[in-house]
Protein backbone atom coordinates (compact mmCIF):
# COMPACT_ATOMS: atom_id res chain seq x y z
CA UNK A 1 0.00 0.00 0.00
CA UNK A 2 1.61 2.93 -1.18
CA UNK A 3 2.35 5.58 2.09
CA UNK A 4 0.10 8.60 3.01
CA UNK A 5 1.48 11.72 1.85
CA UNK A 6 1.03 15.31 3.37
CA UNK A 7 1.71 17.42 0.44
CA UNK A 8 3.41 21.33 1.13
CA UNK A 9 3.34 23.66 -1.60
CA UNK A 10 6.10 25.31 -0.39
CA UNK A 11 8.41 25.19 2.74
CA UNK A 12 6.94 24.41 5.93
CA UNK A 13 8.21 25.62 9.35
CA UNK A 14 9.46 22.45 12.13
CA UNK A 15 6.46 22.86 13.49
CA UNK A 16 4.28 21.50 11.35
CA UNK A 17 6.43 18.25 9.99
CA UNK A 18 6.00 17.77 13.75
CA UNK A 19 2.67 17.58 14.53
CA UNK A 20 1.81 16.14 11.29
CA UNK A 21 4.18 13.28 10.82
CA UNK A 22 2.10 10.82 12.74
CA UNK A 23 -0.24 10.89 10.18
CA UNK A 24 1.90 10.90 6.71
CA UNK A 25 5.21 11.63 5.53
CA UNK A 26 5.11 15.48 4.93
CA UNK A 27 6.77 16.26 1.42
CA UNK A 28 7.43 19.95 0.00
CA UNK A 29 6.42 20.30 -3.66
CA UNK A 30 7.15 23.60 -5.42
CA UNK A 31 6.96 22.77 -8.82
CA UNK A 32 3.97 21.53 -10.62
CA UNK A 33 5.57 18.75 -11.87
CA UNK A 34 6.67 17.60 -8.27
CA UNK A 35 3.27 18.22 -7.34
CA UNK A 36 1.58 15.91 -9.89
CA UNK A 37 3.63 13.40 -8.70
CA UNK A 38 2.37 13.70 -5.22
CA UNK A 39 -1.57 14.65 -5.43
CA UNK A 40 -2.51 10.59 -6.06
CA UNK A 41 -1.24 9.98 -2.40
CA UNK A 42 -2.13 12.88 -0.48
CA UNK A 43 -4.42 12.56 2.35
CA UNK A 44 -3.28 16.68 3.24
CA UNK A 45 -2.47 19.46 1.48
CA UNK A 46 -0.45 22.56 2.99
CA UNK A 47 -1.51 25.80 0.83
CA UNK A 48 0.35 29.24 1.00
CA UNK A 49 -1.06 32.33 0.48
CA UNK A 50 -0.22 32.27 -2.89
CA UNK A 51 -1.11 28.95 -3.96
CA UNK A 52 -3.66 28.02 -6.58
CA UNK A 53 -5.89 24.84 -5.34
CA UNK A 54 -8.62 24.71 -7.84
CA UNK A 55 -10.86 22.01 -9.09
CA UNK A 56 -8.09 20.54 -11.41
CA UNK A 57 -5.99 20.13 -8.52
CA UNK A 58 -8.47 18.54 -5.91
CA UNK A 59 -9.29 16.11 -8.95
CA UNK A 60 -5.79 14.85 -8.91
CA UNK A 61 -6.20 14.28 -5.56
CA UNK A 62 -8.69 11.38 -4.71
CA UNK A 63 -7.87 10.62 -1.44
CA UNK A 64 -7.46 14.18 -0.02
CA UNK A 65 -8.85 14.57 3.63
CA UNK A 66 -7.88 18.25 4.67
CA UNK A 67 -6.46 21.31 3.46
CA UNK A 68 -4.38 23.78 5.62
CA UNK A 69 -3.82 27.39 4.71
CA UNK A 70 -1.52 29.95 6.66
CA UNK A 71 -3.41 32.32 7.08
CA UNK A 72 -7.12 33.38 7.02
CA UNK A 73 -7.41 34.22 2.74
CA UNK A 74 -8.99 31.50 0.54
CA UNK A 75 -9.18 33.39 -2.86
CA UNK A 76 -7.12 31.45 -4.41
CA UNK A 77 -8.71 27.97 -3.17
CA UNK A 78 -11.84 26.38 -4.60
CA UNK A 79 -13.97 26.23 -1.67
CA UNK A 80 -17.00 25.08 -3.48
CA UNK A 81 -14.72 22.35 -5.31
CA UNK A 82 -13.33 21.58 -1.71
CA UNK A 83 -16.59 21.18 -0.27
CA UNK A 84 -18.42 18.95 -2.58
CA UNK A 85 -15.61 16.32 -1.85
CA UNK A 86 -16.20 16.82 1.80
CA UNK A 87 -12.74 18.51 2.51
CA UNK A 88 -12.65 21.15 5.27
CA UNK A 89 -10.14 24.22 4.43
CA UNK A 90 -8.55 24.90 7.96
CA UNK A 91 -7.65 28.38 8.15
CA UNK A 92 -6.08 30.36 11.16
CA UNK A 93 -8.04 33.31 11.62
CA UNK A 94 -6.49 34.30 14.83
CA UNK A 95 -2.76 33.96 14.61
CA UNK A 96 -2.01 37.05 12.98
CA UNK A 97 -4.53 39.03 14.29
CA UNK A 98 -2.15 41.11 16.83
CA UNK A 99 1.03 41.25 14.74
CA UNK A 100 -1.15 42.64 11.48
CA UNK A 101 -3.06 45.30 13.91
CA UNK A 102 0.71 46.63 14.92
CA UNK A 103 1.79 46.99 11.46
CA UNK A 104 -1.39 48.89 10.57
CA UNK A 105 -0.17 51.33 13.45
CA UNK A 106 3.20 51.15 12.22
CA UNK A 107 2.33 51.96 8.86
CA UNK A 108 0.03 55.09 10.20
CA UNK A 109 2.50 56.44 12.21
CA UNK A 110 5.43 56.15 9.90
CA UNK A 111 3.07 58.21 7.34
CA UNK A 112 1.69 60.67 9.96
CA UNK A 113 5.33 61.12 11.19
CA UNK A 114 7.22 61.54 7.53
CA UNK A 115 9.63 59.44 8.76
CA UNK A 116 10.29 58.98 4.96
CA UNK A 117 10.73 62.21 3.92
CA UNK A 118 12.67 63.06 7.24
CA UNK A 119 15.06 60.20 6.76
CA UNK A 120 16.09 61.18 3.53
CA UNK A 121 16.68 65.26 5.35
CA UNK A 122 19.63 63.36 7.00
CA UNK A 123 20.89 61.52 4.83
CA UNK A 124 21.44 63.94 2.12
CA UNK A 125 22.78 66.70 4.76
CA UNK A 126 19.51 69.02 4.52
CA UNK A 127 19.02 69.25 8.18
CA UNK A 128 17.82 73.25 7.97
CA UNK A 129 14.62 72.05 5.77
CA UNK A 130 13.14 69.69 8.22
CA UNK A 131 11.05 73.07 9.12
CA UNK A 132 9.64 72.67 5.70
CA UNK A 133 7.95 69.18 6.69
CA UNK A 134 5.08 68.93 9.51
CA UNK A 135 4.84 65.90 11.12
CA UNK A 136 1.16 64.60 12.81
CA UNK A 137 0.32 62.74 15.78
CA UNK A 138 -1.96 59.72 15.95
CA UNK A 139 -3.00 61.03 19.73
CA UNK A 140 -6.07 63.47 19.40
CA UNK A 141 -6.38 61.81 14.75
CA UNK A 142 -9.43 60.64 13.78
CA UNK A 143 -8.58 57.10 12.94
CA UNK A 144 -11.70 55.59 10.76
CA UNK A 145 -11.46 51.70 10.27
CA UNK A 146 -13.42 49.78 6.84
CA UNK A 147 -14.10 46.78 8.13
CA UNK A 148 -14.28 46.06 11.91
CA UNK A 149 -13.49 42.48 12.17
CA UNK A 150 -10.84 40.50 14.54
CA UNK A 151 -8.01 42.87 13.17
CA UNK A 152 -10.30 46.02 12.59
CA UNK A 153 -11.02 45.84 16.52
CA UNK A 154 -7.63 45.28 17.64
CA UNK A 155 -5.97 48.27 15.47
CA UNK A 156 -9.43 50.48 17.40
CA UNK A 157 -8.13 49.05 20.69
CA UNK A 158 -4.44 50.19 20.10
CA UNK A 159 -5.64 53.93 18.35
CA UNK A 160 -7.84 54.65 21.41
CA UNK A 161 -4.52 53.80 23.15
CA UNK A 162 -2.75 56.60 21.51
CA UNK A 163 -5.36 59.09 22.07
CA UNK A 164 -7.23 58.76 18.99
CA UNK A 165 -11.16 58.78 18.25
CA UNK A 166 -11.95 55.77 15.95
CA UNK A 167 -14.91 55.79 13.34
CA UNK A 168 -16.25 52.51 11.79
CA UNK A 169 -17.94 51.06 8.09
CA UNK A 170 -19.01 48.67 8.90
CA UNK A 171 -22.17 47.11 6.65
CA UNK A 172 -22.97 44.16 9.38
CA UNK A 173 -21.64 46.51 11.99
CA UNK A 174 -25.13 48.74 13.85
CA UNK A 175 -22.85 49.78 17.12
CA UNK A 176 -19.83 48.68 19.19
CA UNK A 177 -18.98 49.85 22.09
CA UNK A 178 -15.73 52.58 21.97
CA UNK A 179 -16.34 53.50 18.03
CA UNK A 180 -18.63 55.93 15.97
CA UNK A 181 -20.34 53.84 13.38
CA UNK A 182 -20.79 55.56 10.77
CA UNK A 183 -21.33 54.94 6.66
CA UNK A 184 -17.70 54.92 4.09
CA UNK A 185 -18.35 58.82 2.44
CA UNK A 186 -18.70 60.06 6.46
CA UNK A 187 -15.67 58.25 7.02
CA UNK A 188 -13.99 59.15 4.25
CA UNK A 189 -14.25 62.73 4.97
CA UNK A 190 -13.68 62.83 8.34
CA UNK A 191 -10.61 60.58 9.30
CA UNK A 192 -6.85 61.67 9.09
CA UNK A 193 -6.26 57.89 9.06
CA UNK A 194 -7.99 55.46 6.53
CA UNK A 195 -7.27 52.13 7.12
CA UNK A 196 -9.06 49.06 5.02
CA UNK A 197 -9.91 45.48 7.05
CA UNK A 198 -12.47 44.65 5.07
CA UNK A 199 -12.46 41.01 3.45
CA UNK A 200 -12.67 40.95 -0.90
CA UNK A 201 -15.46 40.04 -2.13
CA UNK A 202 -16.96 40.60 -5.77
CA UNK A 203 -18.83 43.94 -3.94
CA UNK A 204 -15.80 45.11 -1.94
CA UNK A 205 -13.24 45.05 -4.82
CA UNK A 206 -11.99 48.74 -5.34
CA UNK A 207 -13.98 49.48 -2.54
CA UNK A 208 -12.09 52.59 -2.57
CA UNK A 209 -11.37 54.26 -5.83
CA UNK A 210 -11.57 57.27 -7.64
CA UNK A 211 -15.14 58.65 -6.09
CA UNK A 212 -14.92 57.29 -2.64
CA UNK A 213 -10.94 59.03 -2.68
CA UNK A 214 -12.64 62.50 -3.83
CA UNK A 215 -14.52 62.84 -0.60
CA UNK A 216 -11.41 62.11 1.66
CA UNK A 217 -10.43 64.87 3.69
CA UNK A 218 -7.28 66.35 2.44
CA UNK A 219 -4.58 65.30 4.15
CA UNK A 220 -5.28 62.00 5.21
CA UNK A 221 -3.22 58.92 4.86
CA UNK A 222 -4.38 55.49 4.25
CA UNK A 223 -3.01 51.84 4.92
CA UNK A 224 -4.32 48.47 3.36
CA UNK A 225 -3.09 46.15 5.57
CA UNK A 226 -5.97 43.37 4.47
CA UNK A 227 -6.70 42.46 0.19
CA UNK A 228 -5.00 44.22 -2.70
CA UNK A 229 -8.23 44.32 -4.53
CA UNK A 230 -9.94 46.50 -1.64
CA UNK A 231 -7.80 49.78 -3.66
CA UNK A 232 -7.75 51.31 -6.65
CA UNK A 233 -3.74 51.95 -7.09
CA UNK A 234 -4.33 54.02 -9.99
CA UNK A 235 -6.85 56.10 -8.14
CA UNK A 236 -4.48 56.73 -5.03
CA UNK A 237 -1.88 57.61 -6.89
CA UNK A 238 -3.93 59.92 -8.25
CA UNK A 239 -4.40 61.10 -5.26
CA UNK A 240 -1.66 61.51 -4.10
CA UNK A 241 -0.48 63.68 -6.59
CA UNK A 242 -3.24 65.72 -5.96
CA UNK A 243 -2.64 66.29 -2.24
CA UNK A 244 -6.16 64.67 -1.14
CA UNK A 245 -4.02 61.55 0.48
CA UNK A 246 -0.43 62.75 1.94
CA UNK A 247 0.84 59.55 2.40
CA UNK A 248 -0.52 55.15 1.91
CA UNK A 249 0.86 52.50 3.01
CA UNK A 250 0.66 48.98 1.44
CA UNK A 251 1.11 45.54 2.73
CA UNK A 252 -1.14 44.09 0.11
CA UNK A 253 -1.80 43.59 -3.25
CA UNK A 254 -3.53 42.22 -6.29
CA UNK A 255 -2.13 40.25 -7.79
CA UNK A 256 1.02 39.29 -5.45
CA UNK A 257 4.17 39.72 -6.24
CA UNK A 258 2.85 43.04 -7.84
CA UNK A 259 3.83 44.75 -11.10
CA UNK A 260 5.57 47.54 -11.25
CA UNK A 261 3.17 50.92 -10.33
CA UNK A 262 4.47 54.70 -10.17
CA UNK A 263 2.45 54.67 -6.60
CA UNK A 264 5.14 52.53 -5.90
CA UNK A 265 7.91 55.23 -6.22
CA UNK A 266 5.90 58.09 -4.71
CA UNK A 267 8.00 59.31 -1.61
CA UNK A 268 5.43 59.05 0.94
CA UNK A 269 4.40 55.59 0.14
CA UNK A 270 5.79 52.68 2.19
CA UNK A 271 5.62 48.87 1.29
CA UNK A 272 6.27 45.77 2.80
CA UNK A 273 5.68 42.44 0.92
CA UNK A 274 2.65 41.44 2.58
CA UNK A 275 4.44 40.14 6.01
CA UNK A 276 2.57 42.18 8.49
CA UNK A 277 0.86 38.57 9.56
CA UNK A 278 4.00 36.73 9.48
CA UNK A 279 5.95 37.93 12.75
CA UNK A 280 7.79 35.56 14.15
CA UNK A 281 5.22 35.26 17.17
CA UNK A 282 2.55 35.02 14.76
CA UNK A 283 4.11 32.54 12.25
CA UNK A 284 4.88 30.16 14.95
CA UNK A 285 0.64 30.25 16.34
CA UNK A 286 0.24 30.25 12.39
CA UNK A 287 2.26 27.04 12.15
CA UNK A 288 0.61 25.36 14.93
CA UNK A 289 -2.71 26.62 14.49
CA UNK A 290 -2.81 25.07 11.26
CA UNK A 291 -1.24 21.82 11.36
CA UNK A 292 -3.68 21.31 15.04
CA UNK A 293 -6.83 21.97 12.87
CA UNK A 294 -4.89 19.59 10.25
CA UNK A 295 -4.02 16.92 12.99
CA UNK A 296 -8.08 17.46 14.02
CA UNK A 297 -9.10 16.45 10.99
CA UNK A 298 -6.71 13.47 9.43
CA UNK A 299 -7.40 12.37 13.09
CA UNK A 300 -10.94 11.75 12.50
CA UNK A 301 -12.50 14.57 14.33
CA UNK A 302 -13.12 18.52 13.28
CA UNK A 303 -10.95 21.49 13.06
CA UNK A 304 -12.01 24.43 15.44
CA UNK A 305 -11.54 26.60 12.23
CA UNK A 306 -12.12 25.91 8.64
CA UNK A 307 -13.32 28.14 5.82
CA UNK A 308 -16.22 25.85 4.40
CA UNK A 309 -18.17 24.92 7.60
CA UNK A 310 -20.85 23.34 5.25
CA UNK A 311 -18.72 20.45 5.04
CA UNK A 312 -20.02 19.44 8.70
CA UNK A 313 -23.47 20.25 8.08
CA UNK A 314 -25.70 17.83 9.32
CA UNK A 315 -22.94 15.89 10.65
CA UNK A 316 -22.79 14.44 14.43
CA UNK A 317 -20.88 17.10 16.76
Amino acid sequence: MTASVIMAMGPVDDLVVERLSPFGKVVTAESAAEQRALLPDAIGLIARATSEVDRALLDAAPNLRVIGRTGVGVDRVDLEAASTRSVPVVVTPTAGTRAVAEGTLAFALHLLKKLGRHTTLVRDGRWAHRTRLTAYDLDGATVGLAGFGRIGRRVAELARCFGAEVIVFDPHLDAAEGVTVTDLPRLLAAADVISLHAPLTPETRHLIGAAELALVKPGAVLVNCARGGLLDLDAAHAALLDGRLAGVGLDVYDPEPPADHPLFHHPDVVLTPHIMGISARAWQRTCVDMATGMAAVLGGGRAENVANPEVYAGAPS
